[in-house]
């Protein structure tokens, strides 16, 4: 049995310093009682405790923590490691679930292990201050200086930090992101140009996709402290999240002109130069990261992603496949290759995904990837039955990280049914700005709007984007600030002339970065379905396409899509059904009270006459027809979407029907889609 003697003052120790204040419940007592004994060295009671509860559930986190730190201090370093391999599984990325295992594997001098168990806690939480200064003793002691004195200078600065932002950091990395805000808001109050605050706050609000919140506080922040190179990285990560691709790309650029040698300047200039369109300079940028530093799989993947937009890509394969070659637990590169639609894995890749995915210590994104990846593998090779428990189990995972209400999301929808009525528009004829240039491509994903969009694309008078997020952006404007209130889009029959002009005016004066000169240009948004009402009102004589494919094709397709942000209703089948049900009946409002302004193009009639569909939309659009619009897939150009792959290929039927060998399995969506939904035993969706 270890002593309080060899243990030393355990009331001060790190392991416990963190635990969440307990909840007035029977399990929380308990939590407490078992964190007391520890504390007061009564080992074989916390056991008891904490064992009692971990057994009763496996996703008890704080339980299973306190079980391993007690049986750690008990002498049983087996029974620890037992706990913790269930933490590890039940909480990949839980910070003090690693700086126990680092602790651990001192107890039984396992010193290789415990620097990589410590690195892991101080990259999933930064703030765990026991972490850093053990990584300073052991980087020390294993003769490497350079990292000792940054562990050693990382714990210096989180103990010169305020007790309050430190717990901010703690509760925003553990997951408890609205105590993390309540802390950081109040101590903001008391100190409103803390900069340290600012950047935590900022944070939070990117975690709860406030991110106009964020880009305001961490502009201010930058203005105060023009020089800290954390805020600004930060800062350009944000204008990327918000698609303000130019201002992300001065910031980049002003970061790589102080050192044009820095391996991670050059990384984030590459990035935001590709989102600028400038794929040649991008790919020089990341092959000058990888001359330094060949093996690092950021980069590999990151290049891999620029080759795919713009067509190399056997070149995107290869750099995919060396990227998990040196990590085989990097998922990002696997999704890659899956989302491509086109690649299949070898025997070999199946089984290094499916052992990765078995390991208990896999991080949560990893995780996510690699699920979707080995549904797409699967289901090549026809077994449907695993292919969807991995579907479902990525879905399930990325489930946990939203707020989406599907109950929100119809009442939303209903309201722009309430509020844009035939008055409405009536009463704002002839204003907006009269540009004609925009031509919107909306709807659902996954619906076959990037074949829309590079068919017009094709055209000499029209130039492909990418999914602009200007439309939703003025949205959020339009519903204000008031907590828990919405203005919009009740406010729409508010708004003067002279309002929508100058809305019009910025939306075209805003889009010009993504033109290259020809009169006309695509927006391809599909959740722009929704703002309709807004678009006519700005913007009068834009063209408007709904690109529509049948039910449960697209459902089921946006359901296996692994979507970067924005489509949070795809992880669920229900969702996903009642989504489209809200969709058709929101379009059929639009069409009602704004009768020929939508042109609708169902999928299945593109694939049925492309030549006839084809001259139907550049007739709509008000072009002449031209024959490189149905030789689409010769055009070069980059193309960002999931379908970039499929979209440089003639037209085929590959996905028409895909869902039907997972029919036992989908009851759920056709449920949600009612009468929309195919007959019983019909695979043919109408």
């Amino acid at each position: 049995m270890t002593t309080k003697a060899q243990t030393g003052d355990i009331a001060k120790r790190p392991e416990l310093a963190d635990t969440p204040a307990p909840q007035p419940s029977a399990r929380a007592a308990k939590l407490k009682a078992a964190q007391e004994a520890i504390q007061a060295g009564n080992f074989g009671e916390a056991i008891a405790l904490a064992e009692a509860l971990a057994t009763a559930s496996s996703s008890d986190t704080e339980a299973l923590y306190l079980a391993a730190v007690a049986q750690r201090y008990g002498g049983s370093p087996a029974r620890a490691q037992h706990w913790l391999d269930r933490l590890h599984s039940a909480a990949p990325e839980y910070g003090r679930a690693w700086q126990e295992q680092g602790h651990l594997a001192r107890t039984t001098g396992d010193t290789g292990r415990a620097i990589e168990a410590f690195g892991r806690a101080v990259r999933y939480n930064p703030a765990l201050d026991a972490s850093w200064r053990a990584l300073a003793e052991l980087h020390g002691m294993a003769g490497r200086p350079a990292e000792a004195a940054e562990a050693a200078a990382q714990a210096s600065r989180l103990a010169g930090l305020p007790r309050e932002l430190v717990a901010v950091t703690n509760h925003l990395h553990e997951g408890r992101i609205l105590r993390a805000e309540e802390i950081c808001r109040h101590y903001l109050r008391r100190h409103p140009r803390d900069v340290e605050g600012m950047r935590l706050l900022a944070q939070i609000g990117s975690k709860l996709g406030i991110l106009d919140d964020a880009e305001i506080l961490l502009e201010a922040a930058t203005k105060l402290q023009p020089d800290n190179i954390q805020l600004r990285l930060e800062y350009t990560d944000v204008l990327r999240q918000r698609q303000k691709y130019a201002r992300a790309r001065e910031e980049a650029e002003a970061l790589y002109a102080r050192d044009p040698d820095n391996a991670l300047f050059q990384s984030r200039l590459a990035i935001d130069t590709m989102q600028t369109g400038e794929y040649g300079r991008a790919l020089e940028l990341f092959d000058a990261v990888l001359a330094r530093l060949p093996d690092d799989v950021a980069t590999l993947t990151s290049k891999g992603h620029a080759l795919k937009t713009t067509g190399a890509q056997d070149d995107a394969v290869a750099h995919y496949r060396r990227a998990f070659a040196i990590k085989p637990d990097h998922g990002d590169a696997y999704f890659a290759l899956a989302n491509l639609k086109t690649y299949r894995f070898t025997d070999d890749e199946v089984t290094q995904m499916q052992e990765q995915a078995a390991r208990s210590d896999l991080a949560f994104m990893d995780r996510v990837h690699i699920a979707f990846a080995l549904g797409k593998a699967l289901e090549d090779r026809g077994d449907y039955a695993g292919s969807f428990a991995s579907y479902d189990k990525g879905n399930a995972l990325k489930r946990q990280q939203t707020r989406y209400s599907a109950d929100a999301m119809s009442a939303e929808l209903a309201r722009q049914q309430a509020a844009c009525t035939p008055d409405l528009f009536a009463h704002h004829e002839g204003s907006g700005d009269p540009a004609p240039d925009p031509i919107f491509i909306l709807g659902l994903p996954r619906a076959g709007s990037t074949l829309l969009e590079q068919i017009l694309a094709s055209h000499s008078q029209v130039d492909g984007t990418l999914e602009l997020p200007n439309i939703l952006a003025l949205a959020h404007r339009l519903r204000g600030r008031k907590a828990g209130q919405s203005n919009y889009p009740e406010n729409l029959g508010q708004l003067t002339a002279d309002d929508l002009a100058k809305h019009g005016a910025e939306f075209m004066e805003s889009t010009r970065i993504h033109r290259q000169g020809a009169p006309f240009f695509i927006d391809k948004m599909p959740n722009n379905f929704r703002h309709i009402g807004l678009i006519h009102l700005i913007l009068p004589n834009a063209t408007i396409i709904d690109a529509r494919r049948a039910p449960m094709d697209c459902c089921f397709s946006g359901f296996k899509q692994l979507f970067a942000e924005g489509q949070e209703f795809t992880y669920g089948l229900e969702e996903i059904g009642r989504y489209y049900a809200d969709y058709v009946d929101l379009m059929d409002h639009w069409d009602c009270v704004l009768p020929g302004r939508i042109l609708r193009v169902n999928h299945e009639d593109v694939l049925d006459d492309l030549e006839g569909q084809v001259r139907r939309i550049l007739d709509h659009c008000g072009l002449p027809f031209e024959e490189a619009c149905v030789d689409f897939y010769r055009t070069k150009r980059a193309v960002r979407t999931a379908s970039s792959e499929q979209v440089r290929q003639p037209i085929n039927r590959s996905g028409q029907n895909a869902w039907a060998p997972f029919e036992p399995w989908v009851d759920q969506l056709k449920d949600a889609l009612g009468s929309l939904a195919p007959s019983s035993g019909s695979t043919a969706d109408g």
